[in-house]
């Protein structure tokens, strides 16, 4: 809070007013409450799914809501006189697809690296502090190499950029699901930081360019709104669906497993009971050690079948927004005018 305060002051003292062209009108309050209604239900509706059941009526209601929810939001959008997400935008190519790569690549790492941090401290065993900086190389080479990176669309435009980052980050992701359980970080975890950390370094700043000289300077406000937008929803709706892709693996993973071992009665229906919890699992208090340690090691597993499932996801992801970058993103930008259309 102190920095924000400090912040505000500066820019209250130093930043000059500025103003576009847009229309003014009240704010989309329509426009914003539908959004919200779209992306809660359809989020409710991914996390509640495989614990409720795909067909039981919260998780159905809470789908049909979403969708109903999104729809509205994409036909407020079309009419209003000054919408929070003015449509017609799209229409630039560029534009277009760099919010599509956002989409897909923010989705792939928002959801994906979500789930490392469980992996590192309930199944690898690290502590807070030390799965904390496991992520480290990912900033270290992002500070390091980012002026690198923004000179990249001055010699060579944003497309092959755009196209090689994603392609980097997605060799990235696939690392991740190579560990198993157990190994030293440096032959696990840390090549898959680094490569993940360099393919969004050579993405990120020629990302922004496009982004932001798109439409122009007098919609480089709106476009950079826009883009934030999309990279924070698909994070969000990826958190929720990766989330139910890795339930739904390792649930069948742990139940393939708990079948095919010999456990004491009673200690397969307490670990299934808890089967919500994922890697969080607690074997019963009436199972002995060396049965604890069995079921750590089934829990254990399961937890890196979903984990593994969930990276290969996101690789795919990263991979389907490099071909997006390829197919519609020009090499050299045209110059917009002031209503963002290429000239």
């Amino acid at each position: 809070m102190p920095i924000g305060v400090v912040l505000l002051l500066a820019c209250l003292a130093k930043v000059p007013e500025s103003r576009g062209d847009a229309v003014d009108g009240p704010l989309d309050v329509a426009g914003a409450a539908a959004a919200t209604l779209g992306l809660a239900g359809v989020v409710f509706a991914l996390i509640e799914a495989p614990t409720r059941g795909r067909g039981s009526a919260p998780v159905l209601v809470a789908a049909v809501v979403g969708l109903l929810g999104l729809a509205a939001f994409i036909a407020r959008e079309a009419r209003a006189r000054a919408p929070m997400l003015p449509l017609h935008l799209f229409r630039n190519r560029d534009f277009s697809g760099a919010n599509l790569l956002t989409l897909l690549l923010y989705a792939a790492l928002g959801g994906g690296l979500y789930f490392v941090p469980l992996n590192l401290i309930q199944v690898q065993g690290y502590g807070a502090t030390a799965a904390g900086a496991a992520l480290l190389p990912f900033v270290a080479i992002m500070f390091a190499l980012s002026r690198w990176a923004g000179s990249l669309v001055d010699a060579m435009g944003a497309r092959i950029p755009l196209v090689v980052g994603p392609a980097i980050a997605a060799v990235g992701f696939a690392l991740f699901a190579w560990p198993g359980i157990g190994g030293s970080y440096w032959t696990t975890f840390f090549p898959a930081v680094c490569v993940l950390g360099l393919g969004m370094t050579i993405t990120i700043a020629p990302l922004t360019t496009t982004v932001m000289n798109a439409l122009g300077q007098a919609l480089a406000g709106t476009a950079s709104g826009v883009n934030n937008a999309v990279s924070r929803a698909a994070g969000l709706l990826a958190i929720a669906a990766l989330g139910a892709v890795l339930t739904q693996v390792f649930q069948a993973r742990l139940h393939d497993a708990l079948a095919h071992a010999s456990l004491p009665a009673g200690i397969a229906d307490a670990v299934v009971a808890q089967r919500g919890k994922l890697a969080a699992i607690v074997p019963p208090t009436s199972a002995g050690p060396a049965v604890a340690t069995q079921v750590h090691g089934l829990v254990g597993a399961a937890f890196v079948a979903g984990f593994r499932a969930v990276m290969l996801t996101s690789a795919g992801l990263a991979l389907a927004s490099a071909l997006s970058a390829w197919f519609l993103i020009a090499g050299r930008q045209a110059t917009p005018d002031s209503k963002g259309h290429a000239t």
